[in-house]
């Protein structure tokens, strides 16, 4: 059986080149970091800080903003090796990823204090709020609470459906509608978890050289929580 067009399972849901990086689907889970993403240069402050969940989207959005400005990111877990000065050269503008995940304080706040002298906006990304970020550098910590906050949240199921059509068609599999709506009635509601029912079904489905249906999906889905009760994962 021949498979709905995609468009067919993401109604109302707007799609918008990732320049490269294929397409970003805007729903009301990231509506407002597109906003932002789409009011550069016009930002209020030296810098923006986008947050959410693993997955959710946040390296796509700053992969449309660096195409945008012609400059590029940077792991906040590389910036004390490189150094700020090396780092910002003469960019207009900068994206520093992951600032929750080991960056250097001491090399962030020096990047700061030398965006703010040569105008340059700096994108950062987390998975939490500023106001959540555990950071021993007070003044580091006041900048970056000071900044405006954008979040991305959990999807909603006309994305959550939208996503995982997505990720099938990456894969260059095509699912019938049932299967899809069988799993959004089963996942939790995350982009990880929608990535990580996606690739089970399709491992599966290659292991046993099988289509994916929804007897399927039910059985493998069945094999991956039990994979994560015994590991402890969620």
């Amino acid at each position: 059986m021949t498979a709905a067009p995609a468009r067919q399972l993401a109604l109302a849901l707007a799609h918008r080149p990732a320049l490269g990086a294929g397409d970003f689907l805007v729903a009301a889970a990231n509506r407002d970091a597109v906003a932002w993403i789409d009011r550069w240069p016009d930002w209020p402050a030296t810098g923006l800080v986008l947050h959410g969940p693993p997955g959710c989207g946040k390296t796509h959005l700053v992969a449309v903003w660096c195409a945008r400005t012609g400059t590029t990111a940077l792991p906040a877990a590389a910036l004390g090796a490189v150094g700020p000065d090396a780092v910002l050269g003469a960019n207009p503008a900068l994206a520093i990823e992951d600032i929750d995940r080991g960056v250097d304080e001491t090399a962030l706040f020096h990047l700061f204090n030398m965006a703010s002298e040569r105008g340059v906006k700096l994108l950062l990304s987390a998975r939490t709020p500023p106001g959540r970020l555990r950071v021993a550098l007070p003044d580091l910590d006041s900048r970056l609470c000071a900044l405006p906050a954008v979040a991305i949240s959990a999807p909603d199921d006309d994305l959550l459906a939208a996503l995982l059509v997505k990720q099938f068609a990456d894969r260059q599999v095509t699912v019938a509608p049932e299967v899809i709506e069988f799993l959004i009635a089963r996942i939790e509601r995350s982009f990880a978890a929608a990535q990580r029912a996606v690739d089970a079904l399709d491992r599966g489905a290659m292991a046993r050289r099988r289509r994916i249906t929804v007897a399927l999906a039910r059985e493998l889905l069945t094999e991956l929580t039990t994979e994560q009760t015994d590991t402890g994962g969620t």
